[in-house]
């Protein structure tokens, strides 16, 4: 009896040891199969502060990344995917539009920012409520009035696709869909959208001149806007508070709405210029159509406050023709190539 029981507790390890043995032989295939992608570092940017330490980049990944971005059951009404508030003809930004639009017809309470260079961010939002661009897509997938849905639902979607298990099983060696797949995953596509290929960058490497008009937009920049605009990035990727008047209904405070303090008053993230023409609407809450209005904003509407950023207390002096000329110069920083990239675009 007991050699009876002995026997059939070595079998038992046995067929368990050779099913793990044949479950790593099928394993294998897909770990070879994925394909390792270089991250994009463009040689006039410093070093990123994210580089995918934590979210090995593949080709897989990535793609898996991209047809969720496009995904509308991501939302509850499944036809709010990321990307119809991240339009790729908008630099990822909301194209011609001040707020962004979210489930059961809600008016969202922002502008909804650019989605390029994320990996040189250090905060996320436009109060900077995210230190990661990994963490940050929860936020819009989990909020009622972006698009509305859980986790737990989505994951309930996303697995009756065949397609989608194999997908998230071959990118993370795991047989179930998790939310922190999801999320690295679009981690994958958003943190890969790099746009350094503007007039400005190909004049940047001697490859195309300015305008006369064009050069002294750039000056001008330089000496007046390039404070929290620094080159190549255009971003300081601090928070300023500018002088915008508080709009009475939104009542929207800014970074203070994070921190609780009341030196953040009125402070937004400063957004990058690159593509800054073609992703209208403007400032935090898109209340500026084009970008003359801004500039005029500068020139004669900065509201005194305590505050206010020092550079902003006698707002910026420019005439008529500066304000054209400086505006011709962020044509400059439209990257043609980048917002018709295929790799980019919503898969077939």
């Amino acid at each position: 009896m007991r050699r009876t029981v002995a026997a059939i507790s070595f079998l038992s390890i046995l067929v368990i040891y050779l099913s793990n043995l044949l479950g790593s032989c099928r394993k294998y295939p897909d770990i070879i199969h994925l394909t390792a992608l270089q991250q994009d570092i463009p040689v006039s940017f410093p070093q990123p502060l994210y580089t995918f330490q934590d979210n090995p980049l593949t080709r897989e990944g990535f793609e898996l990344g991209r047809r969720l971005f496009y995904d509308g059951q991501l939302s509850i009404d499944g036809f709010h995917a990321c990307s119809s508030c991240h339009q790729q003809i908008a630099g990822f930004g909301t194209y011609e539009h001040d707020r962004s639009h979210g489930v059961n017809n809600s008016h969202t309470l922002r502008n909804a920012p650019v989605l390029f260079n994320l990996a040189w961010n250090s905060s996320f939002h436009w109060d900077g409520e995210f230190s990661s661009f990994t963490e940050e897509a929860a936020q819009p997938i989990n909020g009622h009035i972006e698009m509305g849905e859980s986790f737990q639902t989505v994951i309930d979607k996303l697995e009756k696709d065949k397609t989608y298990r194999e997908q998230f099983k071959k990118v993370f060696r795991y047989p179930l869909i998790r939310p922190q797949f999801i999320m690295k995953a679009l981690a994958q596509f958003t943190g890969s959208l790099t746009s350094a290929n503007s007039k400005y960058d190909q004049y940047k490497k001697g490859i195309a001149s300015f305008t006369a008009q064009e050069d002294r937009g750039y000056v001008l920049f330089k000496s007046n806007c390039a404070g929290c605009h620094p080159e190549p990035l255009f971003t300081d990727n601090l928070f300023h508070n500018i002088g915008l008047p508080v709009d009475p209904l939104l009542l929207d405070y800014g970074r203070m709405r994070i921190t609780g303090k009341r030196e953040d008053s009125l402070k937004f993230k400063t957004p990058t210029l690159r593509n800054v023409y073609i992703s209208a609407n403007y400032m935090h809450d898109g209340r500026f159509n084009i970008l003359g209005q801004c500039l005029t904003h500068y020139r004669t509407g900065v509201q005194q406050s305590p505050t206010l950023d020092p550079l902003l207390v006698n707002g910026i002096s420019l005439t008529n023709t500066e304000t054209t000329d400086i505006i011709a110069f962020l044509r400059t920083l439209t990257d043609s190539t980048f917002l018709s990239d295929p790799r980019f675009k919503k898969p077939n």
